[in-house]
């Protein structure tokens, strides 16, 4: 599988594309980041036309639920995850990928 993608490479990446300096990109993907937590903390999700939709589910409360460390069992509440749902075009560009 493809190797992991950090935000320095992504800063790294943007930068070799449009030149623009890196403190204003580091600045532009911070801000992006907290709004898009913000929003997600608020109860809204982020459709981002044919990239992807970032949305909040809610994870079942379980009675008998295993720490896996420690193999205690205990109980945990109904919490709220987030999810990313693809959109088409990165679903269809997912699909043509080689293996």
């Amino acid at each position: 599988m493809a190797k992991k993608m950090t935000k320095a490479d992504l800063v790294e990446e943007v930068f070799r594309n449009t030149n623009l300096p890196k403190n204003e990109i580091i600045q532009i993907t911070d801000s992006l980041l907290e709004e898009i937590k913000s929003a997600l903390c608020n109860g809204s999700s982020i459709e981002l036309r044919t990239f992807g939709t970032f949305e909040l589910r809610l994870r079942k409360g379980r009675k008998n639920a295993r720490n896996p460390r420690t193999g205690d069992i205990t109980p945990t509440e109904p919490h709220y995850v987030a999810a990313f749902r693809s959109g088409s075009e990165l679903k269809q560009k997912l699909w043509n990928l080689k293996i």
